[in-house]
């Protein structure tokens, strides 16, 4: 069986229709979503409200880890703007999400992104995508298990839960021989990123459980440029599938 894995979409539609080409299973690991793009400050939300030079701005102090002079940042142009801040962003997330939902491949197999509002995915699912976090489902006799979002933390995305809210989907997993999250396990290698020059944060009982029950395999994205891309512990693999809006091309293996 091929499977082709994308995740850190970001809004790269059109490579995003061809990602199963070829692939007997497709799956997606979410951040749908592009609120702005670290390397071009012209593509996303942000630049699309409040224009390139504010998106620069507001990406240097991420970068710089000032997260609350972001946040206050971003405030006062809101403030300036005078416009239902909520109305607004869920108008352009839904414009996001109509033009990707239309191009995501079916069948496919989808879980959450830390920068997706799971509660506006029913709005543009289609037939063939199937939905899963916290669960698992047998393909070709693969057990594959998928946990979605990302844990709470300083840039205060969307989709952020608590360690225990996490580890509850992971838990009610139980074994499985393929194992898909978001976000990586807690190892410093996988969670740092090289570029934006900080740890990203892994979970530590997606870590517990590959040292308890050993899948094959386990994959994820979220750090768009991790120091390593893939580990073992034990006899599993973690592999991270890579940034697509950078890439544009599926993660392939052959199981």
């Amino acid at each position: 069986m091929r499977l082709h894995v994308v995740s850190d979409v970001h809004g790269a539609s059109d490579a995003l229709a061809r990602a199963a080409d070829g692939s007997d299973l497709f799956i997606c690991l979410g951040d749908l979503v592009l609120f702005v793009d670290y390397d071009d400050m012209t593509q996303g939300i942000f630049p699309q409200i409040f224009g390139a030079e504010n998106a620069a701005r507001f990406v240097e102090l991420r970068t710089q880890g000032r997260y609350a002079q972001a946040r206050e940042y971003g405030d006062s142009l809101w403030a300036g703007k005078g416009a239902d801040r909520r109305a607004v962003l869920d108008a352009a997330v839904r414009d996001q999400y109509a033009e990707l939902f239309a191009s995501m491949p079916e069948p496919a197999l989808l879980t959450y992104g830390n920068v997706d509002i799971p509660s506006m995915w029913p709005e543009f699912l289609r037939p063939g995508h199937r939905v899963l976090d916290g669960e698992a489902v047998e393909v070709d006799g693969v057990r594959i298990g998928f946990v979605g979002g990302g844990l709470i933390s300083p840039m205060r995305t969307p989709f952020e839960i608590t360690d225990e809210e996490f580890a509850a989907k992971v838990e009610a997993l139980g074994e499985v021989d393929i194992l898909c999250s978001h976000i990586p396990p807690s190892i410093p290698e996988l969670t740092y990123d090289t570029v934006a020059r900080r740890f990203e944060r892994g979970s530590s009982a997606l870590l517990a459980a590959i040292v308890a029950t050993q899948p094959s395999i386990v994959l994820f994205g979220h750090v768009h440029q991790p120091l390593a891309r893939r580990t073992r512990i034990g006899r599993t693999e973690c592999i991270n599938v890579g940034h697509f809006r950078g890439r544009r091309t599926p993660f392939v293996l052959d199981v």
